[in-house]
């Protein structure tokens, strides 16, 4: 192949790249123009967790001048990616396939569509379980004559981190199923490594979450549970040694 074709090759690469980042953009411009009318609906939500433990005349503090303007808007943004992210990986899904086997191209398709699930999974067991209980024990142990009046910027802040490090964290078997496919560890080197996971899983769940135990450990024992799926999964579905991929997709000029 000569350098011109490559260097050819090389453009029509980064103008597809570019037109597939354009329509996730796009996605995410409109997802969030059809969420900023619902803005109030969708911050009541999730105000709901934090509601359920403030006294009922208990009210939310705006310390910043535009806040009750741009802390709604910050919501819906959030929310808007999240959603779109299934068009994201979408994207990129339809950016990687014609250069993989069709072997490949199953996997992949499963990888993206198990990390979209766990992600949600996440999040989920972030605002039906941990919000709830990390603001109830804030609740019992605040001295009766301090009064809870979260400011809404940090309050969303603090949701955003949380929501986003659990679902990351949900993300660990997928990340250790991909790990083990793609021939970069073994399930030794796997049960050799966790020790030291769960180490990091109690440093990280000490950055991310409130300084309280209870709280650290509704992050740190899900982690060590998620990599031990891992590598149960890793163990059961990862190719054996001297696998064929399959046999490869048919090129454009076919």
């Amino acid at each position: 192949m000569s350098a011109n074709k490559s260097e050819m090759s090389l453009i029509e690469h980064l103008t597809e790249m570019r037109r597939r980042l354009s329509w996730f953009l796009g996605c995410f411009i409109l997802c969030a123009l059809v969420l900023t009318p619902f803005s109030r609906e969708i911050f009541a939500f999730i105000l709901i967790p934090l509601r359920a433990t403030l006294p009922a005349d208990a009210a939310l503090l705006s310390v910043g001048v535009i806040s009750p303007v741009l802390t709604p808007l910050k919501v819906v943004l959030f929310c808007a990616f999240v959603l779109c992210l299934p068009v994201l990986i979408y994207e990129i899904w339809q950016f990687a396939a014609p250069g993989l086997y069709r072997g490949e191209k199953k996997r992949l398709a499963l990888f993206m569509g198990s990390a979209i699930l766990m992600f949600g999974l996440g999040a989920a067991y972030c605002y039906f379980v941990v919000l709830r209980l990390i603001f109830r024990f804030i609740a019992n142990f605040a001295p009766q004559a301090v009064s809870l009046a979260p400011d809404i910027d940090a309050y969303v802040s603090f949701l955003t981190r949380l929501f986003l490090a659990f679902g990351a964290a949900f993300e660990i078997p997928v990340t250790v199923v991909l790990l083990r496919f793609c021939g970069l560890v073994s399930l030794k080197g796997l049960k050799k490594f966790r020790p030291y996971l769960i180490v990091l899983a109690f440093v990280i769940a000490a950055v991310l979450t409130p300084p309280d135990v209870a709280s650290q450990l509704l992050l740190a024992l899900p982690m060590v549970a998620l990599y031990e799926l891992g590598i149960i999964a890793a163990a059961l579905f990862a190719p054996r040694s001297g696998a064929t991929t399959g046999e490869k997709a048919p090129t454009q000029g076919d």
